[in-house]
């Protein structure tokens, strides 16, 4: 089986991953949302709007 990353040989010390650079990248994925999956529920497109436009103006 290969790394799901980049597709090189796994190595057990990381299973499933062949490094702890991969390994890191897969967590920063969940930790960023990448992996999230798109909601079709109207309620959850609503909650996003009105935090939107409740939120104050920054500046960047």
């Amino acid at each position: 089986m290969s790394c799901p990353i980049c597709d090189a040989d796994r190595v057990s010390k990381y299973r499933p991953f062949c490094s702890k650079r991969c390994a890191d990248l897969d967590l920063a994925k969940w930790l960023n949302g990448s992996y999230g999956l798109p909601s079709n529920d109207p309620e959850d497109l609503d909650v996003d709007v009105t935090t939107e436009e409740k939120a104050p103006d920054r500046p960047h």
